[in-house]
Parts: C-alpha cells; sequence; structure tokens
C-alpha cells in the first residue's frame, strides 16, 4: 500500500468515527472525489479535536493551553502546504489533497480564524458574528469541498452557495449543542439575543430554560432553511454524483435542525440523532431532488457573505 492509499484509509477511519452524517452523504461521490474529501474531513476533524480536547468530535473538555494548541495546528498546516510530511495523518493528507485539489491556503487560513476565535474565549455580540464563526468553522470547509469537487477557486457565487451550506450545518449543531456547550462554558448564541430574553449566558443549561432555548432553536433552524435552499442552486451546478452528495447531506443537516425544532423544549433530552433508515429515505429525496429541474436562482438577498477571496 503507498503512502496515499494509506492516508486514505486512515482518513476514512477517522471519518467514520468523527462524522457518520458526512460519511455516510459521502459514498454517493466518485471515487476520486470521496477519497478527497476524507483526506479533508482528517485535517478538519483533527484541528476541531486539538483545539477543544475532544476524540472525534465527542467528549469535549474545557482546555488550558488554546493557544499553544492553535500555534500547533497553524504550524502543521503550513507544513502541509508547503509540501512538508508531518508524520500526522491529518495534517499529510491535508498535504495531499491540498495538492490535488488545488486548495488555496486562505480558504484553510479562513477555517483556523474560527479556531482562534474559540481560543480566545470569543463569543458573538450580534447575529453578524455569529454567522462569520459559522461560515469560519464550516462554511470554509464548504468552501474548500466545492473546490474538491471542482469549483474554481475564482467562481464566487458557487463557492458562496459551498459556504451557505456550511453555515447551516453549523446552525443545525449550534441547535443542537446549545446545552452540552453551556455545560462546558460555551455559548454560539448572540450576546443581543440573550438580553432581548433576559437569559445569562452561565444559566442556559438549567431546565427551567428550557422554553427560552426552544425559542433560540427555532430561530437557528429557520436561518439554516434559508442558507441550505441558497446551496441547493449551488448544488445543482455540480456533476450528478456530488449534486447528490451534497444534497443528501443537506438533507440530513437539515433534518437535525427541524428535529430541533420540532422538538421544543425536549430537544436536549437526548442528542438528537438520525437512524441509518432515516438517513436512507433522505438520501433517496436527494436524489430525485437532484434529477429534477435546477432551482430558481433568486439570488442571495439578506444572506451573510465572506470576504471576498484573497
Amino acid at each position: 500500500m503507498n503512502q496515499r492509499d494509506r492516508l486514505v484509509q486512515e482518513a476514512g477511519g477517522i471519518i467514520a468515527e468523527g462524522s457518520k452524517s458526512f460519511r455516510f452523504a459521502s459514498h454517493l461521490f466518485d471515487q476520486p472525489t470521496r477519497e478527497k474529501s476524507w483526506l479533508l474531513y482528517s485535517w478538519c476533524r483533527a484541528c476541531d479535536d486539538i483545539t477543544d480536547g475532544q476524540t472525534l468530535g465527542h467528549d469535549a473538555v474545557e482546555v488550558t493551553d488554546p493557544a499553544e494548541r492553535l500555534a500547533f495546528i497553524r504550524d502543521k498546516t503550513a507544513q502541509a502546504f508547503e509540501g512538508l510530511a508531518t508524520g500526522l495523518v491529518p495534517f499529510d493528507a491535508m498535504a495531499v489533497v491540498a495538492e490535488e485539489a488545488h486548495i488555496p491556503r486562505w480558504a484553510a487560513e479562513d477555517h483556523l480564524a474560527g479556531f482562534e476565535r474559540d481560543a480566545a474565549g470569543w463569543a458573538p455580540q450580534t447575529e453578524d458574528d455569529l454567522l462569520s464563526y459559522c461560515y469560519q468553522v464550516a462554511g470554509a470547509v464548504g468552501v474548500m469541498m466545492a473546490i474538491v469537487m471542482g469549483v474554481k477557486p475564482d467562481d464566487e457565487d458557487t463557492l458562496n452557495r459551498a459556504a451557505d451550506l456550511g453555515i447551516a450545518f453549523q446552525l443545525a449543531n449550534i441547535a443542537r449543542d446549545i446545552v452540552v456547550d453551556a455545560e462546558i462554558g460555551r455559548t454560539y448564541l448572540p450576546q443581543d439575543w440573550l438580553d432581548a430574553e433576559g437569559i445569562g449566558a452561565a444559566d442556559l443549561a438549567l431546565p427551567a430554560n428550557r422554553p427560552t432555548l426552544a425559542k433560540f432553536a427555532t430561530h437557528l433552524a429557520d436561518m439554516a432553511d434559508d442558507y441550505r435552499a441558497s446551496a441547493h442552486v449551488g448544488a445543482a451546478r455540480l456533476p450528478f454524483r456530488s449534486r447528490w452528495a451534497i444534497n443528501a447531506a443537506s438533507r440530513i443537516y437539515g433534518a437535525i435542525a427541524e428535529r430541533a425544532r420540532e422538538l421544543g423544549p425536549r430537544a436536549w433530552d437526548k442528542r438528537i440523532a438520525l437512524s441509518n433508515g432515516e438517513k436512507g429515505r433522505l438520501v433517496l429525496k436527494a436524489f430525485l431532488d437532484s434529477n429534477g429541474a435546477a432551482p430558481r436562482n433568486n439570488g442571495r438577498q439578506g444572506l451573510w457573505t465572506r470576504a471576498q477571496s484573497s
């Protein structure tokens, strides 16, 4: 087995444990795209885990050395983009996929900027703050995935729509994890939302506040719907198998947001998860989406937009 095949195999193991939903959808890609998506994911997962003190996306703990962790990630990522071996699977995987797919350094830097915010103990003050963070930690990944699927780095509108899908995913994650985040001292809800409801960030995990959290989750899910609709326009420009995979991921993550909205105050009784049967039905719906007429392009008015590529 050559070095690249070994990295793909190990990256596949990482995604199998770190994101069952994305792995499920990734099997719809053609093999070259699937392999590149796994390589990219392994780097993204490592950045998240190192920053949060997690293991494959689970069991986050409060870390005591965030600046050192971020410096490590930046150093190893820089080596990857310079084509230097690091001896670490996620960063060597990034070196391979960055070279093969011509991922621009700015996209990775946009992603790392979100971890820099986390390392500084940042919390959003406004909805725009929230959306810029969602872009950094997830929308920038959407941009890199679009490039992996063949979108040109200067196709600004399609990349914006790829970013929109990542933003939608992160909004769903935030809705699902309001309580578990609060339990480790984090909130990604804008301070002006909290002020309007007269609730403090330190009190979010209290059971008495579940009705208020349900209002927040509903708003997050409604926002995610708007960004997913925009992303659907961009997905229609992709080759069929990539379009199907992206529409499947959109439906799966969309269902998480929908579940949080529907459950109301009960949304945090247990972690929201979809069964394989539910995912299978959503994949079938995504197949129909991908074979249907392209959605009408109504522009992106009212949606947060990333800075021009640099």
